[in-house]
């Protein structure tokens, strides 16, 4: 365990490892935040979804476990497309409304966050074409919630209209 623990620390991305002095004067080194997590959602087929959420990844490499850690924090998202509308439901716990930046195109939205307490980033892939012009967002309570408009599908031209 002790040697996991040194190779672990090896690892560890400079931003996550502070160094912090206690009253009586030692010197004690904090690492972290370390995030993992998982959430298993049923989707519209009856079969089960997983994903994963946090920076510290398991992984497999060479046959060995391996993990692998990040400075930016994957947050936990839910898509969902209801009414002609393609919902992002995003937690952002600990930062402000003005420190998250969208970014988005016809199938994919991205959400970013980079202060000194808390970085996050996660490409959310849609499942329908949006029109990125027309989103509307809010946040309450360390949750955002973006509304995209699914586009209209349109005929190919020369293709007869069925009325």
């Amino acid at each position: 365990m002790k040697r996991e623990f040194t190779e672990l620390s090896k690892k560890a991305p400079r931003e996550l490892v502070r160094e912090r002095i206690l009253p009586d004067g030692t010197k004690v080194s904090e690492w972290g935040p370390f995030v993992y997590g998982y959430s298993v959602t049923i989707g519209p087929d009856g079969r089960p979804k997983v994903r994963e959420f946090g920076n510290v990844k398991p992984e497999t490499r060479m046959g060995r476990p391996h993990i692998d850690i990040k400075e930016k924090r994957e947050p936990l998202v839910d898509v969902m497309t209801i009414n002609g509308e393609v919902k992002v439901i995003v937690e952002l716990p600990g930062v402000e409304k003005k420190d998250i930046k969208l970014h988005g195109t016809e199938r994919s939205l991205t959400i970013s966050v980079d202060t000194p307490q808390r970085k996050y980033y996660k490409e959310v892939e849609l499942p329908a074409e949006v029109n990125p012009k027309e989103a509307k967002s809010s946040y309450k309570n360390g949750v955002l919630e973006v509304t995209l408009q699914k586009q209209k599908e349109q005929k190919p031209k020369g293709e007869p209209i069925e009325i």
